[in-house]
């Protein structure tokens, strides 16, 4: 699917959009420019979704806490988003039961939470509907829930998405439509005489060389690195970086059948915990994020003691504790600075600014990734040829593969998640790679398509964000190790010198960044 050495040269061919940034809001915007006729290209100065596309809560959902605030414009943007996704991306985007409890001493609330459900279900148009659990049913779904002054929960509906693979399968969707994406790749604004805008000098990071690319328009989509960029046009900041920190625990340690919402017992603050890939994960925390952003961004020991006390609090059946913890993982939120005092409530709305010619957007949320690229290409169109910018499908959904060694469920799944090459990636795989990675959700065949088609230049990006098994499996999945080496070796045609580089920088950065930090009041 994407040949670095091919990429390079094409990028040299004129373009009518440049976009800088490989997350889920550049991706949308190569995508649906694509679609549309444009000659567009993609670069992105790490590996796709390396940022917060691969590091957010993995939720698909309108927001319901963001009633409360009053935004509810957002909230109905995101829901007849997550009505799109839920319609065409079956296998990637998925429905998500979510359970609210509801004690004794908040007997007051009831009818205020149940306003705010009526709410969020019509503007969502969308069923089945919310509705109340007594206690004896909440405590049946919920055995390890605390249930002493428990007066019942309600029940509503939401979606999950693998993050990553949703920008993989935009990308996948561009570049078979003639869109151009390269990964490890700085851009830097190029300007004429009159210092307007005319495209970004490119650096290879995979190799010694530079390219003036030249486009119409240049978008800049680059998450927290868009006041960067916006610098370098003496732009002044607008940004406030906010890190939200996960777990993921064993599902044993935690068995869920339904995502679980619950006012966090310190200050209040919303924390779930719901099922995902095989596992538990339980998020987020809402913090500045004060380390430089060319660093990799990891929990720090009191967000895990954060995490820890309100899942303790409220699963006191589960003595949850920091030993059980498989991963974590950290991103860092693009919000818009509005100068608000509590990080919780800033707002989730998006941005857009033309300094010199280049365009920039950021904020909004992982649901809105469709509305913002529409909105940015809005901004774009007079320095387009003509275009359509009514809005479409997200996606049309591929036909399963017919592979009948699979069980329709994986089969679908492979579809969500690869597009239309799922029928080929199942086609090529041999009897060995049609089996999921012990404890995982995760087949072999798809480590082997990854490493061939998808623009694998670290072993972070196969194990991370191509597959999620470096987040599920213990250690970072080096259990596994020697068979994907022997898979994804004549993918990747990396020497044994090579390998052996790969597995010691990814455990450094795994332990570093993907690890448990030391908790001792835990």
């Amino acid at each position: 699917m994407l040949n670095h050495e091919r990429t390079w040269h094409d990028l040299a061919q004129p373009l009518d959009l440049l976009v800088i940034g490989g997350g889920v809001t550049g991706a949308a915007i190569l995508w649906e420019a694509t679609r549309r006729g444009l000659r567009a290209a993609l670069v992105e100065r790490g590996d796709f979704a390396s940022g917060t596309s691969s590091r957010s809560s993995k939720l698909i959902h309108g927001g319901l806490r963001y009633l409360r605030e009053g935004q509810l414009a957002l909230v109905r943007e995101s829901l007849r988003e997550r009505e799109a996704l839920l319609a065409c991306a079956p296998g990637l985007v998925e429905p998500l039961p979510f359970l609210m409890p509801v004690r004794r001493r908040e007997r007051s609330l009831r009818a205020t939470v149940a306003l705010g459900l009526t709410l969020y279900d019509a503007l969502a148009r969308a069923h089945p509907r919310h509705r109340w659990l007594d206690a004896r049913e909440t405590a049946a779904r919920l055995p390890d829930l605390d249930a002493r002054d428990l007066l019942g929960a309600y029940l509503y509906y939401d979606a999950t998405v693998d993050d990553a693979r949703l920008v993989l399968r935009l990308i996948g969707a561009a570049h078979a439509d003639g869109a151009v994406a390269a990964n490890y790749v700085d851009a830097h604004p190029l300007r004429d005489a009159r210092g307007h805008v005319i495209g970004a000098r490119l650096s290879d990071r995979r190799g010694d060389r530079t390219l003036d690319v030249r486009a119409r328009v240049t978008i800049a989509a680059a998450g927290v690195f868009t006041d960067a960029l916006r610098a370098e046009l003496g732009e002044g900041p607008a940004l406030r970086p906010l890190r939200g920190s996960h777990l993921i625990l064993p599902d044993w340690r935690l068995p869920l059948a339904s995502a679980v919402a619950f006012a966090h017992p310190h200050d209040g603050r919303p924390v779930f915990a719901y099922p995902w890939q095989g596992r538990t994960l339980v998020g987020t925390t809402d913090l500045d994020h004060r380390p430089a952003l060319d660093a990799e961004p990891a929990i720090a020991a009191e967000e895990l003691a954060y995490l820890l006390a309100g899942v303790q609090a409220r699963f006191p059946g589960a003595a949850i504790r920091a030993a059980d913890v498989v991963a974590t993982f950290a991103g860092v939120r693009p919000v818009i600075d509005r100068r608000r005092a509590s990080p919780s409530h800033a707002a989730r709305d998006y941005a857009l600014w033309n300094a010199h010619g280049l365009i920039a957007i950021a904020g909004g949320k992982l649901t809105t990734f469709r509305p913002m690229a529409l909105a940015a290409l809005r901004a774009a169109a007079p320095h387009l040829p003509p275009i359509d910018l009514r809005a479409r499908a997200p996606f049309d959904p591929p036909a399963l593969p017919s592979d009948r060694r699979l069980p329709a469920a994986v089969r679908q799944r492979l579809a969500g998640r690869y597009g239309a090459r799922a029928a080929a990636m199942v086609a090529n795989a041999s009897d060995g790679e049609l089996q999921p990675i012990a404890g995982t959700t995760t087949y072999w065949l798809e480590l082997r398509a990854a490493a061939r088609d998808e623009a694998v230049h670290h072993l972070d990006d196969l194990l991370l964000r191509r597959t999620r098994i470096g987040l599920v499996l213990p250690d970072g999945a080096l259990g596994e190790l020697a068979r994907i080496r022997a898979l994804c070796t004549p993918e990747l045609d990396w020497s044994a010198t090579r390998w052996d580089d790969e597995i010691a920088r990814y455990r450094r950065l795994h332990a570093a960044a993907y690890g448990v930090p030391s908790c001792p009041a835990i």
